[in-house]
């Protein structure tokens, strides 16, 4: 089962500044697809190889992920956003994804997303398109 959000050792990791979306360039954040049969949620630690995707276009790791918004604050929620992400001429199914830092070691989770069913591609483009990057809809919230 996958369940979608932040997970709990990112806010941790957060606090003890484990993370820096800004200003450390040599972090790399990753997206990587799951399947049906992963566990995935606000528990998850760290990236895992265990029911990740597989198929045509796709690596092990997932794609790197590119900052489309830095993070900023409104309303008194702060949050940031990334690029979306295509895998082209891919034929892969995927029911959520994990984003994590990837850093080589322990590569730390950052968020769980459930797409809420299987998304397949045959030879097509399999793109994550991330919600407006504001306080109400951003991939990563806090408030």
């Amino acid at each position: 089962m996958i369940t979608s959000g932040l997970v709990n050792s990112f806010k941790v990791g957060l606090l003890n500044g484990e993370f820096d979306f800004s200003s450390d360039t040599t972090q790399t954040f990753k997206i990587a697809l799951y399947n049906e049969n992963a566990t995935l949620n606000t528990s998850t630690a760290t990236y895992s190889a265990t029911n990740e995707s597989s198929g045509v276009g796709y690596t092990a790791g997932g794609e790197e992920l590119t900052i489309s918004v830095n993070p900023t604050v409104s309303g008194g929620v702060a949050y940031l956003s990334f690029s979306n992400v295509t895998w082209v001429a891919s034929s892969i199914t995927a029911r959520g994804a994990l984003i994590y830092k990837a850093d080589g070691v322990t590569n730390p989770a950052v968020a769980v997303i459930d797409f809420g069913s299987n998304k397949t591609t045959s030879g097509g483009d399999f793109v994550i398109q991330f919600p407006v990057a504001d306080n109400q809809n951003a991939v990563i919230r806090i408030g």
